[in-house]
This record gives structure tokens, C-alpha cells and sequence, in this order.
């Protein structure tokens, strides 16, 4: 955990000068200064202090990088095929037990049946679907969501003449390759 970096950071963002920031908090510059190079360890009370005056909860400081935003640029995701090769998956994000991937189905090509532990939420962005989970099918359209456990076996297919794209999101840990390979 990096506290100093993170008071640096912030206070630079917002254009703060460490006198600006001594003014508002009542810390000396060399108190100041010190924290932002972790050469000392502020109280819980000053810390409060020090996040209300950058006007971000104080929660936020205590964070390490790998739990702040974690960001995807388009360029960078990760692809995937699954099935026979037909279906592509473009791997979003993710975040603890959070997964988002876009999936790719062309014209009559189905993600096969699966189950796996955690549950799934989807958009339909482009196309048709049909959604299959034992004695439940629903015809799915662009703009329509569903939801469902997934440890329920469950197939996605493909029913349009162009291809489907869905936004899916798992809440489970697991990699999203076993998503269409369970």
C-alpha cells in the first residue's frame, strides 16, 4: 500500500501545491512531505484530515493499485474462440470475482451446452438469440437482457442471419475461456 503515492497523485491532479494543502489541513510542509515519500506513517485522524481537504473519501487512500479502476483500452483485450472456433470472445475486464466479455456468434453457431459455478448477466447488443436453460427458451432480440445461474446447464445459439453480440458478465472466479467450455 503506497498512501504517499496516492496523496501525491491526487494532489497534483487537482493542481495543489503542498502549501496550498499545508494552508487547508494545518500539517507543516516537512509532515507533508514526509507522508507523500511514505518516510512516515500518519494517524487515521490525519489521514480524514487530509482526504476531506482532496475531497475523496478516505477509504480511497488505503487501496493498493490492484484494487483502484482497472482499465481495458479497445486495443489491448484479450481475444479468444471457443466452440469449433465460431465464437469469438473479446475479454473485457475484470475485478474480483467480476467478469465482462463480448461474445461473438455468427449465424447459427451456439456456445454449446455449459454449466459452471456463479451467475451470468447479458445484453443483447446485435441479432437474435435463443437462450436455453432446461424447460426455459427465450427468443432474445437486441436491447433484451436476461440472467441466470449458471451452474443450471444452459446454451446460447445463434437463431438470426447475421451475427450476435452479447455483453456478458459472470460473477464467479473463473477464467472466462471455461465460460463456453464447461
Amino acid at each position: 500500500m503506497d498512501i504517499g503515492l496516492a496523496i501525491r497523485t491526487i494532489r497534483k491532479q487537482k493542481q495543489i501545491t503542498i502549501m496550498q494543502m499545508c494552508e487547508g489541513t494545518g500539517l507543516s510542509k516537512g509532515f507533508i512531505s514526509n507522508v507523500e515519500n511514505n518516510k512516515t506513517s500518519p494517524s487515521i485522524a490525519t489521514l480524514e484530515s487530509i482526504a476531506d481537504y482532496l475531497e475523496v473519501p478516505l477509504p480511497y487512500l488505503l487501496l493498493s493499485p490492484e484494487q483502484r479502476m482497472n482499465v481495458v483500452r479497445k486495443d489491448e483485450r484479450k481475444e479468444t474462440t471457443a466452440g469449433s472456433g465460431q465464437v469469438k470472445v473479446q475479454h473485457l475486464t475484470a475485478k474480483g470475482a467480476m467478469r465482462m466479455s463480448i461474445v461473438e456468434l455468427p449465424a447459427g453457431a451456439s456456445t454449446g451446452v455449459n454449466k459452471h459455478a456463479g451467475e451470468e448477466s447479458h445484453l443483447v447488443l446485435q441479432g437474435r438469440i435463443r437462450a436455453e436453460q432446461c424447460e426455459d427458451v427465450e427468443i432474445l432480440e437486441a436491447g433484451d437482457s436476461f440472467s441466470w445461474n449458471a451452474i443450471v446447464p444452459h446454451e446460447v445459439t445463434n437463431i438470426g442471419e447475421e451475427p450476435a453480440v452479447v455483453l456478458i458478465a459472470v460473477s464467479k472466479e473463473l477464467d472466462l475461456d471455461h465460460l463456453w467450455n464447461a
